[in-house]
């Protein structure tokens, strides 16, 4: 896998085509990268204490790294 963390990637493919952004984490034994801000998807998070409300945050997926390339 040539892409690593720091690099600059497009998205070559997907619901996020055309889009740029910085690779954050790398995962190469499952070919995936994150990448800062893009496919992003809503997550439910569980309320820790009793009386406190669950809430849903947003958190950057892994993608395909054949839907990735490097920017120039």
């Amino acid at each position: 896998m040539k892409i690593k963390k720091g690099d600059s990637v497009v998205i070559i493919a997907g619901k996020d085509k055309g889009k740029s952004g910085k690779v954050v984490r790398a995962l190469p034994k499952k070919n995936k990268v994150v990448v800062e801000g893009l496919n992003m998807t809503k997550r439910h998070q569980k309320a820790r204490k009793s009386g406190e409300k669950g809430t849903m945050i947003n958190m950057a997926m892994p993608i395909n790294v054949s839907n990735v390339k490097l920017a120039e």
